[in-house]
C-alpha cells in the first residue's frame, strides 16, 4: 500500500535545519518537549495552550484569531481557553469554530450546533462539521481571521472525527492562504504503539481520510505534522505547540489534567482505552452501550446470554476480561429494551490491545449468537477502512488471521509516522 498521498515524502525536511522546516511549514514552531526534564511521579502536563498563554501569546501577535475547538479546550485550572482568550487583551480572538458536537458540546453524533453567537463573550461561532475544502476555506475566508488555532483533546482513534477537522481545517487554511496553530494535547491511551488495520483509500469518509491505523498512537500535533507532509497536496503554513512532562508510555490519569468528555459518549479515559476496538460494534446490529453509563465498555444485543462472555474469556486476551452483563439503553440501539452482552473489564492497560480485543468480540459474537449481523450499509468497512475484516469473519477467520493480514500495512505506517513523533 502506498500512504502517501503527495509523492516524494518531505519528511527529510523534518530532520533538516529549522530555517528548511519552517520554510515548508511542516511543524514549523514546533517545541522540543522530549528535551523537558522529567517532573517526577505525580507530575504536571503543560498542554499547547497553557504553553502559549505563559509565553504572553506572543505566536499571535498582530494576528486576527480564531479557534477551532470545543469543551475540552481548556486549562489546567478547568477554564475554558476561548473565555481566556476573549478577556485577554493581548490576543485578538475574533471566531470560533465549531467541530461535530458543537463548540460547547451539546450535539449527539452525527450532529452539530450550527452558526450562532456564543451568549458568553458574543463571539460568531461558525459550524465546521461537513464541511471542507473550497467551503470551509470561504468560511475562514468571510470570518475575516488572519490565523486559525486548533485545540480539541482526541481519544487516539481513526474514526474520532477530531483529527478529520484538524485535517480539514488545515487544507482549507491553506486553501484561504491562513496560518494554522495546533495546541497540542496529550493522546489519552499514550502514543506507545500504532495498532490496527490502515486504511484503504477507496474507503474514505469523515470517519478516515487517509491512511493512517485504527489507533494512531500519536497526538493532534504529531498527526497535523504527518497530515502537512505526507497528505495535503497543498501544505498549511503549520506551527504546532507542544505540550510538556508528557512521554509516549503515560496514561491520561498520570497527567494531572482535568478530563473533559470531548463528545457524550466519551465520559472517561476509561472510554477512550477501549474506543479504538469496541467502536466496530457501531458497524453491527449489536448497542455499542451508547445510551448507557458505560459506552463502548458495554455491549449487547437481545438474545445474548452468557455464552458470548464465556467464548471471549476463553481466548485468554491480555489485560482483560469479559463479564456476562445484561442492560437497557436509555437512547440508540435498543432503546428501552433489556440486552444482554458483555462489559469489557480491563485490569492490566499496558498490556491490553483494543484493537485485536475488539476483533476477537466480532469474531466470538459472530460464533456465539445466530442473531449476529453487519449494518445493512456495510459501515464496518468505512470504521476498519476496507472490506477485509469483515470478509474475513464472514469466512471464519480466526482471530489471529484477521489480525495478521494488517501487519505488512501497519509496519509501513509505522514506519512513516516515526519521523513526525514529538515525545520519548
Amino acid at each position: 500500500m502506498s500512504l502517501s498521498r503527495r509523492g516524494p515524502s518531505r519528511r527529510g525536511l523534518l530532520a533538516a535545519g529549522g530555517g528548511i522546516v519552517a520554510a515548508a511549514g511542516v511543524g514549523a514552531g514546533a517545541a522540543p518537549a522530549a528535551a523537558d526534564a522529567p517532573l517526577g511521579k505525580g507530575r504536571s502536563v503543560r498542554t499547547g495552550f497553557d504553553r502559549l498563554a505563559a509565553g504572553g501569546y506572543a505566536r499571535l501577535a498582530g494576528q486576527r484569531v480564531g479557534v477551532v475547538t470545543n469543551p475540552t479546550g481548556i486549562t489546567a485550572e478547568a477554564r475554558h481557553l476561548v473565555d481566556v482568550m476573549h478577556a485577554d487583551e493581548r490576543v485578538d480572538l475574533v471566531a470560533v469554530f465549531g467541530p461535530e458536537h458543537g463548540f460547547r458540546g451539546t450535539a449527539q453524533a452525527g450532529g452539530s450546533e450550527g452558526r450562532y453567537d456564543d451568549p458568553a463573550t458574543g463571539l460568531p461561532v461558525y459550524d465546521t462539521y461537513t464541511k471542507s475544502g473550497q467551503p470551509l476555506a470561504d468560511v475562514f475566508t468571510a470570518s475575516g481571521v488572519d490565523t486559525v488555532v486548533f485545540d480539541i483533546q482526541d481519544v487516539g482513534a481513526r474514526f474520532y472525527t477530531y483529527i478529520w477537522t484538524l485535517y480539514d481545517c488545515m487544507e482549507a487554511a491553506a486553501l484561504a492562504g491562513k496560518r494554522f496553530v495546533v495546541l497540542d494535547r496529550p493522546n489519552p491511551v499514550t502514543g506507545r504503539a500504532a495498532l490496527g488495520p490502515v486504511l484503504d483509500r477507496a474507503y474514505a469518509t469523515f470517519v478516515g481520510r487517509e491512511p493512517i491505523a485504527q489507533a494512531h498512537g500519536m497526538t493532534v500535533a504529531e498527526l497535523a505534522r504527518l497530515f502537512n507532509a505526507e497528505f495535503l497536496a497543498k501544505p498549511a503554513a503549520l506551527e504546532t505547540v507542544a505540550a510538556t512532562g508528557w512521554h509516549r508510555a503515560d496514561f491520561f490519569d498520570t497527567t494531572g489534567l482535568p478530563w473533559v468528555p470531548p463528545s457524550p459518549n466519551m465520559p472517561t479515559p476509561d472510554t477512550a482505552l477501549v474506543y479504538s476496538g469496541t467502536c466496530l460494534f457501531e458497524g453491527t446490529n449489536l448497542s455499542e452501550g451508547r445510551g448507557t453509563t458505560r459506552p463502548f465498555e458495554l455491549l449487547g444485543a437481545e438474545g445474548i446470554d452468557g455464552a458470548w462472555a464465556e467464548a471471549a474469556n476463553a481466548l485468554g486476551l491480555p489485560g482483560v476480561r469479559f463479564r456476562e452483563a445484561y442492560f437497557a439503553p436509555t437512547f440508540s440501539k435498543f432503546q428501552g429494551k433489556t440486552v444482554g452482552g458483555v462489559q469489557l473489564m480491563v485490569h492490566d492497560r499496558a498490556a491490553f490491545d483494543p484493537v485485536r480485543t475488539g476483533i476477537a468480540l466480532l469474531v466470538t459474537a459472530r460464533r456465539s449468537w445466530r442473531g449476529f449481523a453487519w449494518r445493512p450499509d456495510n459501515w464496518i468497512d468505512k470504521l476498519t477502512g476496507s472490506a477485509r475484516v469483515r470478509t474475513m469473519i464472514d469466512a471464519g477467520a480466526p482471530v489471529d488471521e484477521v489480525v495478521g493480514a494488517w501487519e505488512a500495512d501497519l509496519k509501513a505506517f509505522r514506519a512513516m509516522r516515526k519521523a513526525y513523533l514529538m515525545y520519548h
